[in-house]
């Protein structure tokens, strides 16, 4: 009797070290998946350009606001415009991208400028491409609620070939729009009005610049 005693203690004993390794087990699988998930979850990856037509091209950045944009965010317009002229130049190769100074200046100086045809706006700037942003949105705060930060900007940004088959319409366009916070509900307290509007131009200057080059950029943008 105590032999047999002995062998179900030592079948026992063995069965509950088995069982204590498969949910170790389980336990560690669970855990990889869960790492792997954040992995996954926070990777990036590298895009494509959408657009190659600016390597090795003349090219000026031209930004359209509406006047509303303009009345209550007078720094948007240039800061945008020099931010993007910035990029491209650093990232495309071979271009040449003439100053955002010119150009804002060239408008100034033409007051009918956005009466030209597109052909007649490529030509004036002396360049063989223009990236033309549109600006149609542009705040801070939700409507009716200065009490909230909720950034949005919505552009039209089109490209224009001079030396393409019809210069006087866009040879390829995108809607680009972004927000900023990332997240709702961030009250008026959390943040000034200054920190809100750069963070939103810096992601609105990514957007539209990624479209020319190639470039790394989360894959899941929205996780946090």
């Amino acid at each position: 009797m105590s032999l047999v005693r002995t062998l179900r203690t030592t079948a026992l004993l063995g069965f509950a070290v088995v069982l204590v390794m498969i949910q170790q087990g389980c336990f560690i699988a669970q855990l990889a998946g869960g790492v792997g998930q954040n992995i996954e979850r926070y990777k990036k990856i590298e895009v494509l350009a959408e657009y190659d037509g600016l390597i090795d091209k003349t090219c000026a950045v031209v930004v359209q606001c509406e006047p509303s944009i303009l009345y209550e965010n007078g720094s948007v317009y240039g800061t945008i415009a020099m931010n993007v002229s910035k990029r491209l130049q650093e990232n495309v190769k071979g271009i040449k991208v003439l100053d955002f100074r010119q150009v804002m200046q060239w408008q100034y100086q033409t007051p009918s400028w956005s009466m030209l045809s597109y052909g007649e706006m490529a030509e004036e700037l002396g360049v063989e491409r223009v990236v033309f942003i549109e600006l149609y949105e542009f705040r801070l705060h939700p409507a009716g609620n200065s009490y909230l930060w909720d950034g949005a900007c919505a552009a039209t940004l089109g490209v224009i070939e001079e030396d393409g088959w019809d210069p006087d319409s866009f040879a390829k366009t995108w809607e680009i729009g972004v927000k900023f916070p990332d997240i709702q509900g961030v009250g008026r307290e959390s943040a000034t009005a200054s920190q809100i509007q750069m963070g939103l131009m810096a992601k609105f200057v990514d957007e539209t610049s990624w479209v020319f080059y190639r470039h790394i950029e989360d894959k899941y943008p929205d996780a946090i």
